[in-house]
């Protein structure tokens, strides 16, 4: 694991909301705490033989990346169903790169029906639909980062 790939953990452990995360490997152990003054800290030790434990605290002045929020008429969405993130992670509208979107606006859908997929710690996550109905609103672009209970897709269920 790599010092990129920690910072990444750290920063989703953050956002996440947790106060604490620990991650076992065969040769790495880290724990996560999150205070609550929005200051994390990680630990990261080694086996015995190799080097002694490490500390090192993250900068406060760390990148936030943030996603765009939208913005609409209450009532105007309100006959809407809105398809909110079930996680977090990153959101990818496609199966693959070189494959067509899984829902577009206009795309008719029914319950069970793949909407998009979301990347949580290299797992990719199906998110299917609840309800049936005509997509009127995609809200968010692909490969955006997303958040717990974000709106992703509104629904018209008529």
């Amino acid at each position: 694991m790599d010092l990129k790939e920690i910072q990444n953990l750290i920063k989703f452990v953050a956002k996440s909301g947790a106060s604490e995360v620990k991650l076992e490997m065969e040769d790495i152990k880290i724990t996560i705490k999150t205070g609550s003054e929005g200051e994390t800290t990680f630990v990261q030790q080694m086996p015995m033989h190799a080097a002694p434990l490490m500390q090192q605290p993250v900068a406060q002045g760390a990148p936030i990346i943030e996603t765009p929020t939208v913005v609409s008429e209450p009532e105007e969405d309100s006959k809407y169903i809105t398809i909110k993130s079930p996680i977090i992670g990153t959101l990818y509208r496609k199966p693959s790169p070189d494959k067509p979107v899984f829902v577009e606006v206009g795309s008719e859908i029914k319950e069970g029906d793949v909407l998009c997929v979301i990347e949580a710690m290299k797992l990719f996550n199906e998110i299917e639909s609840e309800v049936s109905g005509k997509i009127v609103k995609v809200l968010v672009d692909d490969s955006s980062p997303v958040e717990f209970d974000q709106p992703l897709f509104l629904v018209d269920p008529s």
